[in-house]
């Protein structure tokens, strides 16, 4: 009903107000919450102070707004109490249906009490009852909604902050036992570090898009699985590109990382890849900064999707560290400066586990013409990318630029 709807005038039944049943507005309640204890379960199992207090008082109150809307008057502008009270019930952790099942509970109750008297000639004023049983439900049901709704924010909000402040210090290797306590989230002995790349959505670059939302989304589908999949003691910092995981290594094995990996990729629905270091806490912030050494590695060496760990790349990172030797192997690829096709195919090639078909099939190129490319690699570089010691030199080369370009 809008504002500028007028309330009908106060409905009878039977030559009586509709709301004479509930006047007693004690002694109804008394059977409201009776009522509730023995037909709403969770109500059973709740202390007999929140019964006799909270769950009483909130009775009374609904019970004198459904008095005055059948009367007539004006909804009560203010629902301040009710609010406040589902607020306080959603910070003890009551589920929200309870809360709602009650209410819906307690106008059967009442309705069948304004119901008992009445006849066949009051059929209009019924009809005009049930719409204001609509609108007080609506009205009950909306104001509980949002205490709740501001609740889970307020909380949500509150442990982003904490998980934010306490990754953050963690990271830079300052973490504090008073911390963690104002935090509420204990410090681990020992992590994985891992770091995350999040490639775009194919989303984000549609035209009909708003590809920042695509983005978000993405972020937050990942976020949820994380919480779903590892629970509050899972600390991140992450953007709708990427960032940095922290999990606690107790209760977790390392194996078990590359089946979360997937599932956050299937959440996020894009390919996510990560590296992961495992570190005592004192270690984690050098820890990081080798998995994203290592995840910088993976990406610049175009690897597939997945997780890659220390030892799995650690050839490859010996390689990238400054020096003669990395200059001498990088100059090994020089003769192939001016012919930027041979050095796509053969970066295609061993990215693609020397898949001749499969290279040809990216490239858009007949298998022959990968053989001859693959021929003229080892003619101009001295190294014959078909055999081990020149396959295995040429990937050191490519390794060692990849790093000084």
């Amino acid at each position: 009903m809008t504002s500028n709807e007028a309330l009908p005038a106060g409905l009878t039944l039977s030559g009586k107000p509709m709301s004479s049943p509930l006047q007693d507005v004690r002694a109804v309640s008394r059977r409201l919450v009776g009522h509730f204890v023995d037909n709403v379960i969770p109500c059973g199992t709740l202390p007999g102070d929140i019964i006799a207090g909270d769950v009483t008082t909130i009775t009374r109150f609904c019970l004198r707004l459904s008095v005055s809307m059948l009367d007539g008057q004006d909804i009560p502008a203010k629902t301040d109490r009710l609010a406040a009270a589902a607020a306080g019930w959603a910070r003890e952790g009551v589920p929200i249906d309870t809360i709602l099942h009650a209410i819906h509970e307690g106008f059967k109750v009442g309705m069948d009490l304004v119901l008992s008297n009445a006849t066949a000639n009051d059929y209009d004023n019924l009809v005009g009852g049930a719409k204001l049983v609509v609108e007080m439900l609506d009205t009950m049901n909306a104001t509980v909604a949002r205490a709740y709704v501001r609740e889970h924010r307020a909380a949500v909000s509150e442990h982003h902050t904490a998980v934010h402040t306490l990754t953050s210090a963690l990271l830079a290797g300052c973490p504090t036992s008073t911390m963690a306590r104002e935090c509420g989230i204990a410090i681990a002995d020992a992590y994985f570090v891992l770091a995350l790349d999040i490639p775009m959505h194919p989303d984000e670059r549609h035209p009909m898009l708003d590809g920042k939302v695509v983005a978000r989304r993405k972020l937050r589908r990942l976020q949820t699985e994380l919480g779903a999949r590892c629970g509050e003691d899972a600390l991140a910092l992450l953007s709708v590109d990427g960032g940095t995981i922290l999990l606690p290594t107790a209760g977790r094995r390392d194996e078990h990382l590359d089946e979360l990996l997937e599932h956050l990729s299937a959440a996020a629905r894009v390919s996510v890849t990560a590296a992961v270091v495992t570190a005592a806490v004192d270690d984690v912030p050098g820890a990081a900064d080798r998995a994203h050494e290592v995840l910088d590695m993976v990406q610049r060496l175009h690897c597939v999707p997945g997780l890659y760990r220390f030892t799995d790349m650690a050839l490859e990172y010996q390689l990238t560290r400054p020096g003669p030797g990395r200059e001498a192997l990088g100059s090994l690829l020089d003769p192939l400066d001016s012919h930027p096709e041979l050095l796509d195919t053969l970066l295609s090639h061993i990215a693609n586990n020397l898949n001749r078909q499969r290279t040809a099939r990216e490239l858009h190129i007949h298998t022959n013409t990968v053989d001859y490319r693959l021929r003229r690699i080892g003619q101009l570089t001295g190294l014959d990318p078909t055999v081990t010691s020149g396959l295995w030199q040429l990937r050191s080369a490519i390794i060692a630029r990849s790093f000084t370009e």
